[in-house]
């Protein structure tokens, strides 16, 4: 058995056309689209390219979108005014802090910034009453990454109520709103974690099974009940040839690619899953689309609700 590939690339322009229209319809109401603003601290080349990559998705989609860069020495102070200037703008609906922070600010600088970020503007979904509201099911603007997640096992008609799903992995960005998600929509949840006993045991229960622990391949076929549906959050880069040959078969295209490169993105799930699960998302062109794209939809649903629309 070959499991069935959830493509979230495809799905993710498709999602992109059906909000240009609505985006349209918010310039002609309004005058002007709805503005995303984003805050990018640092040299980190990932941010970078993760930045890119949404300001390329905003202007197709037809928003304004900016982006103030800040110097790696710059103070959390630094970061906390220009939250605060992006919270009395008129121009922006949705504000974006690209994470990580450099370290020098401190432990709980992210935190501070996402506390910090009007709640109608955290269109990262990660402020304490957006969660709130997540928690007592009357959400406005969820994380991004999970509210993909249940977007594509939707749309792809994977039946959530009734069933029993396992999220691998407990962080406030990807594995607590994706249980309530879940929970919300009436699977019987578990969430694991690093002290989870028997682990791959409780995660071969599960008919939806979401890892999201940052660790290549480390899901392997005994974690997946046969035919369960795997969504694989992870987005690692590995260098390490040694680890790269236990991902793929010798002769593997992608082993190929490495050699080329001298790395490979994979996801935390091993791809020999894809003989034991029903369905898949692959690394990539999985959740990550969805991600950027569900970042769309919560600018402009943040925008609307800014008008009262």
């Amino acid at each position: 058995m070959t499991a069935r590939v959830l493509d979230g690339q495809a799905l993710s322009a498709t999602m992109r056309e059906e909000i240009k229209p609505d985006v349209q319809a918010f310039v002609q109401a309004h005058g002007r689209p709805p503005g995303l603003g984003i805050v990018l601290v640092g040299e980190d080349p990932a941010s970078h390219v993760y930045v890119r990559n949404k300001l390329k998705a905003a202007e197709d989609v037809g928003f304004y979108a900016d982006c103030t860069r800040l110097a790696a020495t710059s103070t959390l102070d630094d970061v906390l005014r220009e939250v605060e200037r992006l919270n009395t703008s008129d121009r922006h609906d949705g504000i974006l802090v690209q994470s990580p922070l450099p370290k020098a600010m401190g432990p709980g600088a992210a935190q501070k910034v996402f506390d910090t970020i009007a709640v109608g503007k955290d269109v990262d979904g990660f402020a304490a009453e957006s969660i709130g509201l997540l928690v007592q099911n009357r959400p406005q603007l969820v994380a991004c990454t999970p509210a993909g997640v249940i977007e594509m096992l939707e749309r792809e008609k994977i039946q959530i109520a009734g069933t029993r799903a396992v999220v691998l992995g407990r962080s406030d960005i990807v594995g607590k709103p994706m249980a309530l998600l879940l929970l919300h929509r009436d699977a019987t949840v578990t969430v694991c974690h690093s002290r989870t006993p028997d682990l791959a045991a409780t995660c071969r229960q599960a008919d939806i099974l979401v890892a999201a622990v940052g660790r290549p391949g480390f899901v392997t076929p005994d974690f997946v009940k046969p035919g369960a549906t795997v969504v694989d959050v992870g987005i690692n880069e590995v260098t390490d040839p040694k680890v790269a040959a236990t991902l793929f078969p010798e002769g593997h295209p992608r082993l190929a690619g490495f050699a080329k490169k001298g790395s490979v993105l994979v996801g935390d799930v091993h791809p020999s899953v894809d003989q034991v699960a029903g369905a898949l998302t692959p690394v990539p062109r999985g959740v990550g689309p969805l991600t950027i794209t569900m970042l769309m939809k919560n600018t402009l649903k943040a925008a609307q609700l800014a008008k009262g629309s």
